[in-house]
């Protein structure tokens, strides 16, 4: 397939009253097909192949029936929900039972999850990255794949109920049958534009204080940045915790674990502040350790996604180690 792509570059466009190039659309369809499945490893795959099947397709595309942009969504959904049949949800550790109340629990991945990715924002333009809080795309996947589809595209992308009707191939009475369902089952979980943007200042102040706390290991300035009710979690460990005292409890057996002296490293992840965290090494320099998707709101870390697969440090571009002297921190 990939050698039909690249050989396909220079005619990817469609042809009808003039050349149309594909190519602007493929950052938001990155993040329509990951609001989808939740995985940016296979929203990329998807977005390949819905380039591929547009391309192959161009003699049969028809301007009078739908934009090319409706049109290559009608291809990546199908393409979604082909990939989600006989799925599981893709979860974060909350949604799959109750917080521990045991700071010590013994920290056991279970890799025999597919548990939700986070979305980094360097790799799509700022308007593809509207609507991916960690939380909500998490809420999103316990919804049936169709239902989600109708739930992204018409909320999220803002199409009207007759074009998510041709996209699914359905009648709209049951696209707005679909919504309704998709909007019940999400009553709880807020809107896709709950949080504040990362560079809100009230935001980057509460970030900034919270690196400078973390980077000296000072649990109690840590806990006072925490809202009362706050909740950390940490793929692929399925632990989580809610509660200041617990988070608190729980960081200070991460600093009794890895020392002190920790570096930290801004960037952004699903629209909201980020942080690779790098612990100390015995031999000088540090290394990386986690990456935190933080939720900020009311002047408080409400939420900490805290991921540990390598594979995620690797989208992210974030390298493994720095030797001393060498970190220098992007604020």
């Amino acid at each position: 397939m990939w050698a039909d792509w690249v050989g396909c570059q220079a005619e990817n466009r469609v042809r009808h009253d003039g050349p149309v190039d594909f190519e602007p659309y493929r950052s938001e369809l990155l993040a329509f097909c990951y609001r989808m499945l939740g995985s940016f490893h296979e929203a990329e795959d998807l977005v390949q192949e819905t380039l591929l099947r547009a391309w192959k397709a161009r003699e049969r595309y028809d301007p009078a029936r739908a934009s090319v942009r409706t049109w290559l969504y009608r291809i990546a959904t199908n393409a979604c929900l082909t990939a989600l049949e006989g799925r599981v949800r893709r979860p974060l550790p909350s949604g799959l039972g109750a917080p521990s109340d045991d700071p010590e629990a013994a920290l056991t991945p279970a890799l025999d999850v597919p548990w939700l990715e986070p979305f980094p924002d360097a790799r799509s333009d700022v308007q593809a990255r509207v609507d991916l809080r960690l939380a909500w795309v998490a809420a999103v996947q316990v919804l049936p794949a169709r239902q989600r589809a109708v739930l992204v595209l018409r909320e999220v992308l803002g199409f009207t109920a007759a074009e998510v009707a041709e996209q699914l191939g359905t009648t709209v009475a049951a696209v707005n049958s679909a919504l309704q369902r998709a909007r019940a089952a999400l009553a709880g979980a807020g809107g896709p534009d709950a949080v504040r943007e990362p560079d809100d200042p009230g935001v980057r102040a509460v970030v900034q204080r919270y690196v400078r706390a973390f980077e000296a290991a000072d649990v109690p300035a840590l806990v006072q940045l925490l809202a009362e009710d706050a909740i950390l979690e940490m793929p692929p460990v399925p632990l989580w915790y809610r509660g200041s005292t617990d988070y608190g409890l729980f960081l200070e057996r991460v600093f009794r674990m890895r020392g002190t002296g920790w570096a930290m490293r801004e960037l952004t992840a699903n629209g909201q502040p980020a942080l690779a965290a790098y612990a100390p090494q015995s031999g000088g320099g540090h290394r990386l350790h986690t990456l935190q998707v933080l939720t900020v709101t009311g002047g408080r870390v409400a939420h900490n996604v805290v991921f540990a697969d390598p594979g995620v440090f690797d989208v992210f571009g974030l390298p493994r180690h720095i030797p001393a002297g060498d970190f220098a921190p992007e604020r």
